[in-house]
């Protein structure tokens, strides 16, 4: 039985199941309350945005600091492409 994980996650089943597969609750509750959303579709590719190797060092920073990644002012730019990407 999936339990009920309170208003703010929408589809339970969704959000469980990608918390067994290792993701964060913030990453595993923005994609299962995509997927109950008719009009949106989280499965098919984002933006327009280019790829984050393109992206300057100080971009990714800044962007880092934005979602809140710990650690950032250590990190070289591959690490900040890897904590963006798994974040």
């Amino acid at each position: 039985m999936t339990k009920d994980h309170g208003p703010t996650i929408k589809d339970d089943e969704t959000f469980e199941a990608l918390r067994d597969k290792g993701m964060s609750k913030e990453k595993a509750a923005r994609i299962a309350n995509a997927k109950s959303n008719d009009e949106m579709s989280p499965s098919e590719k984002g933006g327009q945005n280019p790829r984050y190797e393109d992206w300057t060092k100080d971009d990714l920073y800044d962007q880092a600091q934005k979602v809140g990644i710990e650690g950032r002012s250590d990190m070289t730019k591959d690490k900040l492409i890897e904590a963006l990407r798994n974040h």
